[in-house]
């Protein structure tokens, strides 16, 4: 994989896992103030999110790499 190839992967891979990790541990505010949204959350944790998030997404993104280079997924094939 070249490595603009290798960054669109990483890239879209990063926002699948992102948007996958956002609901975990998210908790309703029950009584919201006056003009905030009722279901925005207590606390996002946005910044243990994002880290796992590139964690994950790195691993992923290795293990992609090597199905790609012992041809196990070969992009080529599925164009044609």
């Amino acid at each position: 994989m070249d490595v603009m190839s290798g960054i669109v992967v990483y890239f879209t891979t990063w926002w699948i896992v992102l948007l996958m990790a956002l609901p975990f541990g998210t908790q309703r505010v029950h009584n919201p103030e006056y003009g905030h949204d009722h279901g925005a959350p207590k606390t996002p944790h946005l910044k243990y999110k994002l880290l796992a998030t590139t964690l994950i997404t790195t691993l992923l993104w290795f293990i992609i790499d090597y199905l790609i280079a012992i041809k196990i997924i070969n992009f080529r094939e599925l164009a044609g």
